[in-house]
């Protein structure tokens, strides 16, 4: 990688007046940060900030991750062939033609989606259309100052750790302005190698959401529902049309697509201020949910009506709920439950060891990132198991049910969620209580994520400082718990599991994650984010009552923020 000094001078000299100009603008603190590094990939693949910059998304940084890309996939495979996809975010058009033109270039056919589609349609074009690769441009539920290049492999994942490296290694070895081959678009669409992805492959996507229904009926439910300014909208719709949800009060001021994110600045469902114009429209409308999803529909949040106010539930409640509704009616239905397998993260809700254990099937614990999911997925596939494969999800409001998709599929999961209000709604309860109907089952638990923010290259030491600090010299304690395990992915560990149906564990990728087991079975696991400047810290606390469990997460956490530092 270049010098900070080499890089700008190389970017003032080959960009246009009007560019040169945007950069000499800049305030010294917005040009060091803008400068002092490349985007890498993290969890989310490469995301940043638009504008002009080496860590920033723009034509040239996407220029240089595609030919990179192209270089990579021409070196090891014959005839490559890539699907593309974007959202509604401000450049995802510009950016996803850009990257149409620099693979046309070199010679690899693409399939692009005519308008904006969810990210998970776009893991099913992957596999559906037979392609090498596949590249999202979208920044999920980042701001809207935010934009992202995500890539996908030939399984549908997201590219997991090895091909991340190798990939970057080949986007590293690209000069932006010198090295970076690209065709007109209009050219390539003419010759071509840019195709249109028939409307067929979208449809089916949606048929095989809906498909992942079990029967509930929903023809009494009436739901709200947001795409907060994304691309949710017609797949959701189809998909509830199909399993029979026709009351639907959709939230118009949000169902605009338009990347500024005008009614909610930062569009992520798992906040309350997002979900505020839902919220006055369910309590409205008396409606037995209200859902949304991001603007590049794979997360999904909710909120039930309860004693007379609405209340969110959090993304690991509304995974539990879910996956306690699949195994008991795959359990009603006369199936085998030792044979089918669910899949969270290591920093998901320790309370589905205990559901797996109550239902008699197999869990398993990957590393932070839908991908890892997927990529069990596909274990089974290999095994001849894809059919086992109960339920995937993640604490960050990522669901998946059925093998159609490889990433979380916020289609599938409106389905699912609906399908959830009914089951409970026919017993006479709401979610809220459906949950603490869960707890009282299983064990009280409370959770809360902490986040510290590191901004600029002085926050990257930062929080390199943090984690080398814990790891020299991890707590012995928490809240006066004594800390059981100290457990260091940075060095590999064994997958955790409950149930395994393979005697020999699997080996985890080695990361940047910290776990305190404490006694009793709270926990307090620590990384940095892979998408955002943050250190992150999710705390888990169990007791006997309800009070203990929010008494000692409070306790933990207090603890746990002292040791992050940072900004809020």
């Amino acid at each position: 990688m270049k010098s900070t000094i080499c890089n700008f001078d190389d970017w003032v000299s080959s960009v246009s007046a009007g560019e040169r100009d945007a950069i000499e603008a800049m305030s010294a603190s917005e040009r060091k940060d803008a400068f002092y590094r490349d985007l890498a990939f993290g969890t989310g693949g490469l995301r940043g900030k638009l504008g002009l910059g080496s860590n920033r998304i723009n034509s040239y940084t996407v220029g240089k991750a595609t030919q990179g890309l192209a270089d990579w996939l021409n070196a090891n495979l014959e005839g490559p062939t890539v699907a593309l996809c974007r959202d509604t975010r401000h450049g995802s058009e510009e950016f996803v033609r850009r990257a149409a033109s620099v693979l046309a270039a070199n010679g690899i056919k693409t399939y692009m989606y005519e308008r904006v589609e969810p990210t998970p349609a776009l893991s099913f074009a992957v596999r559906e259309l037979g392609c090498s690769a596949g590249v999202n441009i979208t920044a999920s539920h980042n701001p809207a100052a935010y934009n992202g290049y995500k890539v996908y492999g030939a399984d549908g994942c997201q590219i997991t750790v090895v091909t991340a490296e190798a990939i970057q290694a080949a986007i590293d070895a690209v000069d932006p302005f010198e090295d970076v081959r690209a065709m007109p678009y209009d050219e390539a669409v003419a010759s071509g190698l840019a195709l249109t992805i028939d409307e067929a492959v979208i449809e089916k996507f949606v048929d095989l959401a809906a498909a992942q229904a079990t029967g509930v009926d929903c023809s009494g439910l009436c739901v709200v529902y947001t795409p907060l300014h994304g691309v949710g909208l017609e797949c959701v719709s189809g998909a509830l049309a199909k399993i029979g949800v026709t009351d639907i009060r959709v939230v118009e001021e949000q169902a605009v697509q338009d990347g500024a994110f005008p009614t909610c600045p930062y569009p992520n469902p798992e906040v309350r201020e997002a979900l505020e114009l839902g919220l006055e429209l369910c309590e409205e409308t008396k409606a037995d949910l209200l859902f949304a999803t991001d603007p590049d529909c794979d997360r999904l949040g909710i909120a039930v009506p309860h004693g007379g106010e609405c209340v969110l539930l959090s993304g690991n409640e509304v995974g539990l709920l879910l996956l306690d509704m699949l195994a008991e009616r795959a359990a009603g239905s006369g199936e085998d439950l030792s044979r089918r397998v669910a899949v969270t993260t290591v920093v998901s809700a320790p309370m589905a060891d205990d559901l797996a254990r109550a239902y008699g099937l197999e869990l398993r614990r990957t590393l932070t990132g839908f991908k890892f999911v997927g990529e069990q997925i596909g274990l089974l596939e290999s095994q001849g198991r894809e059919a086992d494969f109960l339920f995937g999800f993640e604490e960050s409001y990522g669901y998946l049910a059925g093998t159609h998709a490889r990433d979380k599929d916020a289609v599938v999961s409106s389905v699912l969620v609906c399908e959830l209000a009914a089951h409970w709604k026919a017993r006479g309860l709401d979610l809220y209580e459906a949950m603490q109907r869960l707890y009282a089952e299983h064990g009280f638990w409370a959770s809360a994520l902490l986040s510290k923010t590191y901004e600029g290259p002085e926050g990257a030491a930062d929080m390199a400082a943090i984690m080398a600090g814990l790891r020299a010299n991890p707590p012995a304690e928490l809240a006066g718990v004594p800390v059981d395990q100290f457990v260091d992915y940075a060095v590999g560990a064994e997958m955790p599991a409950v149930n395994p149906s393979d005697p020999k564990p699997q080996q985890l990728p080695r990361a940047d994650v910290l776990e305190l087991l404490l006694a009793g079975g709270s926990r307090a696991i620590v990384r940095p984010s892979g998408t955002e400047p943050k250190v992150k810290a999710y705390v888990y606390a169990t007791e006997a009552t309800v009070e203990g469990a929010d008494s000692l997460l409070a306790s933990i956490s207090a603890e746990v923020e002292s040791i992050l530092g940072g900004t809020k």
